[in-house]
């Protein structure tokens, strides 16, 4: 005979409980699915400089540290209206951060940075936050020429850097 397995736990639940019969804690808990995750990083900053050879951007990080993707994209966009950064240029990448966030628990900003600024340097023109949005933070870059670029993260304080190439400006 063929019996439901559904029916045949809500039986015996009502059996055990009808007998006050106990079920060890062990028994009755379910197991374990994942460790729990480490908290994102948290975004706190973003700040540049030029250099003779190259521009650098770093991105300060508070707590943990991420994963970080760069890519070229033909335009930027804020994450997740999809409405258009105001940033000129010819040429942009998409800097992605994850898992991160700009914003505490109750939602509140802890990026101190800028969240959209023209760069007078001499490869890197301009610098959008982008997106901070299930988990995922999102910069945008503009420049003029091509870039050639370099990303790496750097520890103590954790932040994540990006060097754009160019031509050497101290003669």
């Amino acid at each position: 005979m063929y019996h439901h397995p559904s029916r045949a736990a809500v039986a015996a639940g009502v059996l055990l409980t009808a007998v006050g019969a106990t079920v060890p804690a062990s028994a009755a808990t379910l197991p374990q699915t994942a460790a729990k995750s480490s908290p994102p990083a948290r975004v706190v900053n973003a700040r540049w400089a030029g250099h003779c050879t190259f521009d650098r951007l770093v991105i300060d990080l508070g707590g943990a540290t991420t994963t970080v993707g760069v890519k070229a994209v033909k335009e930027l966009r804020y994450d997740p209206s999809g409405k258009k950064v105001p940033l000129p240029g010819k040429y942009f990448l998409e800097i992605r951060l994850s898992p991160a966030v700009a914003h505490d628990s109750a939602g509140k900003s802890v990026y101190r940075g800028p969240r959209l600024a023209k760069i007078p340097l001499s490869k890197l023109k301009g610098l959008a936050l982008t997106g901070d949005f299930e988990g995922v933070v999102t910069f945008g870059t503009a420049f003029q020429t091509k870039p050639a670029y370099k990303a790496f993260k750097l520890h103590s304080p954790e932040r994540v850097v990006v060097d754009f190439n160019h031509a050497n400006r101290c003669g």
